[in-house]
């Protein structure tokens, strides 16, 4: 059953708080989630979210801050010492420790790492910070098992049980020569039916996935996904083993990753939550609703140049905002598939018989609508030549719409350019204005005015 925070629950713990009960807070909480803890802190103000979390072991409130908001983290972070911010990360895998060290400023940080108990630990989350965040290396983590092609089984065995006190949880056994080079995987069914002095490399698998160590986080998650990976190891630029990446680290980036793309779709230009700031969400929001503005004002113009020519077709006006809403869905739809066909690997570049498939439907979609339009025009207002007029119109810019729809997204993808900007705001107000023109265009050619 999910955990939900309760008012009670709040209450108690505040209560706790004043009374400096610090036994009785542990015994509400021990028996807890980290991440529910985490979500709990999050409903507290800053000192009693603080108090709780130096009243628990670090064992405990290490993977506490790994689940907190990040204000809330940085709050924490900035009343506890570096010796105290030390011990929480002897507690955390390389990835996560380093993840929290590059939030710290660079004085703090070096002091923290000189703090660390554990050397090794200490100098492979320096290591993992030269790496850019958005990388196969800035995502690993340095906790793995790994054994040589020349060992034979039983010193095998015995390497793996060292090296398995410092992994959480072992994904894969890793196979490496002399130089450390990642020559395949070893099978743990394949360990355990072989002779103890049978050589590691008769027995395991070459073939293997993995990633290198400037391998954007996106490329990581869809290798990951496409093969249904729970772990893949990190080479570098010799082909070394230097790290492994898990499926927990990989929904992180899914989940950011999409959440990147809805908000471009929406015209957010920068990663907001509810929680920001009012000038730094008008900030993120303001530059597109600027652009739409301009273009519509473009839009406007078009319509104020046929306003007095079309007096006697007053109903061309009337269907406007139809042909722009219609226009904008149209574009939205076929663009939103483009771009999750990109994400997913499924629609890699142009292709012809992808344009055509999607034309086939606006074309399909346009008729019907337009006929409709029709029908309904003509028993409207018994002007069966404008009805044909917007008609026409209606099923030229529907497939307008589409063409820009899928073509734009795969020119923004191509020049490395986010496409899911093409699925917002960028792909209706410029239906607007071309779907506008279009429409005004073809009136005038059928109509004559």
């Amino acid at each position: 059953m999910e955990f939900k925070v309760s008012k009670e629950l709040i209450q108690q713990l505040e209560e706790q708080i004043v009374q400096k009960n610090d036994k009785e807070l542990e015994v509400l909480l021990n028996d807890l989630h980290h991440a529910d803890i985490a979500e709990i802190l999050d409903e507290l103000d800053f000192d009693d979210a603080t108090y709780i979390f130096k009243v628990l072991d670090s064992d405990k409130t290490a993977e506490i801050l790994l689940e907190l908001e990040d204000d809330l983290r940085e709050n924490i972070l900035s009343r506890l010492s570096p010796k105290e911010i030390a011990e929480e990360l002897d507690e955390l895998e390389t990835n996560d420790a380093a993840d929290i060290i590059a939030e710290l400023s660079q004085e703090i940080k070096a002091e923290v790492i000189s703090e660390l108990i554990d050397v090794e630990h200490a100098k492979d989350i320096v290591d993992l910070l030269r790496y850019d965040e958005n990388s196969a290396g800035g995502l690993m983590g340095k906790e793995l098992v790994k054994v040589n092609e020349n060992w034979n089984v039983l010193t095998c065995v015995k390497e793996m049980r060292i090296q398995a006190e410092n992994v959480s949880r072992v994904h894969s056994i890793y196979v490496v020569d002399d130089e450390n080079r990642l020559k395949g995987r070893l099978s743990l069914k394949d360990l355990l039916t072989s002779s103890t002095k049978t050589q590691i490399g008769d027995v395991y698998i070459r073939k293997l996935n993995f990633v290198n160590v400037d391998t954007e986080d996106v490329e990581v998650a869809r290798i990951m996904q496409k093969y249904d990976l729970e772990a893949i190891p990190v080479v570098d630029e010799l082909g070394r083993l230097v790290g492994r990446i898990t499926i927990d680290d990989i929904v992180d980036v899914i989940k950011d990753e999409a959440d990147k793309d809805y908000q471009l779709a929406a015209g957010i230009t920068q990663d907001v939550e509810s929680n920001d700031s009012i000038l730094e969400l008008t900030k993120a929001r303001l530059p597109w609703l600027l652009i739409g503005m301009v273009i519509e004002i473009v839009a406007s113009k078009v319509l104020e140049g046929n306003q007095n020519s079309m007096q006697p077709y007053f109903t061309l006006m009337i269907f406007v905002p139809l042909l722009s809403a219609t226009a904008g869905n149209i574009g939205v739809q076929a663009s939103a598939i483009v771009v999750q066909g990109l994400a997913n690997g499924t629609l890699k570049d142009f292709s012809r018989a992808y344009l055509t498939k999607e034309l086939s439907v606006a074309l399909i979609s346009g008729m019907i609508i337009s006929l409709f339009l029709f029908l309904y025009h003509s028993v409207m207002y018994q002007q069966y030549l404008v009805g044909f007029a917007i008609s026409i119109s209606m099923l030229v810019v529907i497939i307008f719409a589409a063409t820009l729809g899928v073509l734009v997204p795969l020119f923004l993808n191509k020049n490395k350019i986010d496409p899911a900007i093409a699925t917002g705001p960028f792909i209706t107000t410029t239906n607007d204005v071309f779907g506008i023109m279009i429409y005004f265009g073809i009136a005038r050619l059928i109509l004559g005015y």
